[in-house]
């Protein structure tokens, strides 16, 4: 699949930088909203960015390779989960309607039928994916499937007037998925990337480790191409996870990337496009072992939005982080400059 991802044009950015330095302010006073303004006013290619119907995507899907006990949680908890959010009883319900996101859950592969859910988008591929410590994770056209379902969701939200995409992620599991993504796709030592997931202990994270080290050994013809990777070690929501930040970047769109998990989504994406990372704010650094690495190997250079030691997932980081990327554009906009205010700057003018 090819992906036409345009970066912002740096023509503006001189621009977007005096209209911040001419704010009634010492200069940089703002500090890191100073910078999260600027980026945003470029994605968006303006001196006045708007925020329009923000929305989050929670993807939700089973792994097979949970069944190898790499989760103090069983792998049920998938489902059980998604039956919270759609009653609106989890962290992100909560913190989506404080901050006032648009919440949409999608099955894209977790055991059982959540037919009986009207608020749960079906998109499942299959029921969970096979066990990656003895056979791929997906076939290679269930890896497209689980990419282009994904971009279609951004496409829909897109034509709907929406401009901002946050991400997350439901799937007892996904954490040792997304770690052996790292791994492979970075070149890291594995021990780095593989952390505590759902709270381990000492010795259930060295059990976790020694799995996944045998389930990697067992692959040992799988190329370094993305999609065969995440096509041999994925989760079917980290791949539509992947597809709806690509198109969605395609669209031009301010992508919030939450935890581990969707910054291992992300890093496919961008191994895919490198372009993908213009569009993206990083909405925190989780206490997950292998995620501050992994914002590193994505090229972020300072410090995420938040660091709050979280470890939940879910978008949870996104909905957060969403009222400073507000504060961010409404002081760009709203905020009086030294000129029109009538209040001398540093040059005493």
């Amino acid at each position: 699949m090819l992906w036409n991802i345009t970066p912002p044009d740096p023509a503006l950015a001189e621009a977007i930088r005096h209209k911040i330095d001419t704010k009634t302010k010492p200069l940089g006073a703002l500090g890191q909203l100073e910078a999260l303004a600027g980026h945003i006013a470029l994605v968006q290619q303006t001196l006045t960015p708007q925020l329009r119907r923000p929305h989050l995507l929670v993807f939700a899907a089973d792994h097979g390779i949970a069944q190898a006990g790499v989760s103090q949680y069983p792998p049920e908890v998938t489902h059980q989960m998604v039956r919270n959010f759609a009653a609106g009883g989890a962290a992100i319900n909560v913190f989506c309607r404080q901050n006032g996101l648009a919440l949409s859950i999608v099955d894209a592969g977790v055991r059982g039928s959540l037919a009986d859910l009207p608020a749960v988008r079906n998109e499942k591929i299959a029921e969970g994916t096979r066990n990656f410590a003895h056979e791929p994770a997906m076939s290679p056209a269930q890896c497209v499937d689980a990419l282009q379902r994904g971009a279609g969701l951004a496409d829909e939200l897109h034509a709907s007037g929406c401009n901002v995409l946050g991400v997350g992620e439901m799937g007892i599991g996904n954490t040792s998925a997304a770690a052996v993504l790292m791994h492979r796709l970075t070149g890291r030592p594995l021990a780095e990337c593989v952390g505590r997931g759902t709270g381990l202990d000492p010795a259930g994270h060295a059990r976790k480790l020694a799995i996944l080290t045998q389930a990697v050994a067992a692959h040992p013809t799988v190329d370094e191409a993305p999609l065969a990777v995440l096509a041999t070690f994925g989760g079917f929501e980290i791949a539509q996870m992947c597809g709806a930040l690509l198109r969605a970047a395609e669209h031009g769109m301010l992508l919030l990337i939450d935890g581990f998990i969707a910054s291992a989504a992300l890093l496919v994406a961008a191994r895919l496009a490198p372009a993908v990372l213009a569009y993206c704010v990083f909405c925190h650094e989780s206490s997950e072992q292998g995620h501050r690495l992994l914002l590193a190997d994505l090229g972020l250079s300072g410090p995420p939005l938040l660091r709050l030691d979280l470890r939940l997932g879910e978008g949870t980081g996104c909905a957060l982080a969403y009222p400073l990327v507000q504060a961010a554009v409404n002081f760009l906009n709203e905020m009086a400059s030294f000129e029109s205010a009538g209040v001398s700057d540093s040059s005493g003018a």
